[in-house]
């Protein structure tokens, strides 16, 4: 099963059109440190991505047990 990571990187870029609230963007912005409008909807979006792949990473743990390393 290809890594859904590869697939984002690998992924064709296609033009877009959207309405965004100019102040919201200027703040996703600052928060994370790009130049441009197009950079913070992608880190943003890999963000949102990366999260799913966290709980489902934890909901595939529930019930594991994990030892403490000594």
């Amino acid at each position: 099963m290809p890594s859904k990571t590869k697939t984002r990187q690998t992924s064709r870029k296609v033009p877009r059109t959207f309405r965004l609230t100019p102040g919201k963007l200027e703040e996703a912005q600052k928060i994370l440190g790009t130049d441009t409008a197009t950079a913070t909807i992608e880190q943003a979006l890999d963000m949102v991505v990366f999260r799913e792949e966290l709980v489902q990473g934890a909901a595939a743990m529930h019930g594991v047990a994990i030892d403490p390393i000594d």
